[in-house]
């Protein structure tokens, strides 16, 4: 049964701020002790902290909040809701919390995996309640809308800029480590999201479709779904027997489809999320 509003209201709202804490508390233990500046506004706030000496929590309240508001006016109403402001607010707070916090020991690339790790997985939980914490996400939407710019371009784009100048800042070594920090970033946000238990989608074909059907069934307890198609050889018509399974299954798959049909034609891939009976829910 699916969650009422009122109870999924709260499962987002405990992930904006869980993962928005998580997001603060990484950038203050591994990012910013560590000068890397692996892009957004956290990037930029820790360029300027070192800098100018801004305290990184107002630099980010200074460029999330405005880029909140302008989206508003530019992007047609309260497009981004609630939940988004909230994580643009609540972020920086928790930066400025525990600007003191330390690991006590200062080392670029342990910053930057660990950062990274601790950024994707905070990003994670506040893009599955369909949040933002605003930056340049944001500031791409309103480019994308007045030059035709794409999302991820425009991204990649501002992004690149601020690694660029921590480049400058920093040194080449440090601006290094934040391309690292963001591919780690990326990485995580996409197992947060899906998941780390990839399944695998097995096409098969077989002139035992039948007993292949029914072994499975039995022996594995997966459904097998059958399409339609055409032999490019044979120009015969013949379905196809698709079949979901979890990566411990496959060689057991396998093993089945063997023994009815040694001559059968299988293809297994990738199959980065599954919703649905036997897999996990939505």
């Amino acid at each position: 049964m699916p969650p009422s509003r009122l109870m999924q209201g709260i499962i987002d709202y405990t992930y904006i701020l869980s993962g928005s804490a998580i997001v603060a508390m990484a950038f203050n233990l591994f990012l910013l002790p560590n000068k890397i500046a692996s892009g957004g506004v956290s990037g930029l706030s820790t360029i300027l902290a070192y800098v100018f000496g801004f305290e990184p929590a107002f630099t980010q309240w200074s460029f999330n909040i405005p880029l909140f508001i302008i989206g508003i006016i530019l992007l047609g109403g309260f497009k981004y809701g609630i939940k988004t402001l909230v994580g643009t607010a609540f972020l920086p707070l928790v930066v400025l919390v525990t600007r003191n916090w330390s690991v006590g020991f200062e080392d670029p690339l342990l910053g930057a995996l660990f950062g990274g790790i601790g950024v994707g997985l905070g990003l994670g939980l506040v893009f599955r309640a369909s949040a933002s914490t605003g930056g340049t996400d944001l500031a791409a939407q309103i480019i994308q809308k007045y030059t035709g710019v794409s999302l991820g371009a425009g991204v990649f784009m501002m992004d690149g800029f601020i690694v660029i100048t921590s480049g400058v800042v920093f040194g080449l070594e440090l601006a290094l480590y934040a391309l690292i920090s963001l591919f780690v970033t990326g990485k995580t946000i996409d197992v947060v999201q899906m998941g780390v238990g990839y399944a695998k989608v097995a096409y098969i074909i077989s002139n035992h479709q039948e007993d292949v059907q029914e072994r499975i069934l039995n022996e594995i307890d997966r459904g097998v779904t059958r399409l339609s198609g055409y032999g490019g050889y044979t120009e015969q018509e013949r379905d196809v027997l698709m079949c979901v399974v979890n990566q411990n299954e496959v060689t057991k798959l396998k093993q089945v489809v063997q023994k009815v049909d040694p001559k059968a034609f299988v293809v297994v891939t990738n199959a980065t999320e599954v919703l649905g009976e036997g897999f996990k829910r939505a």
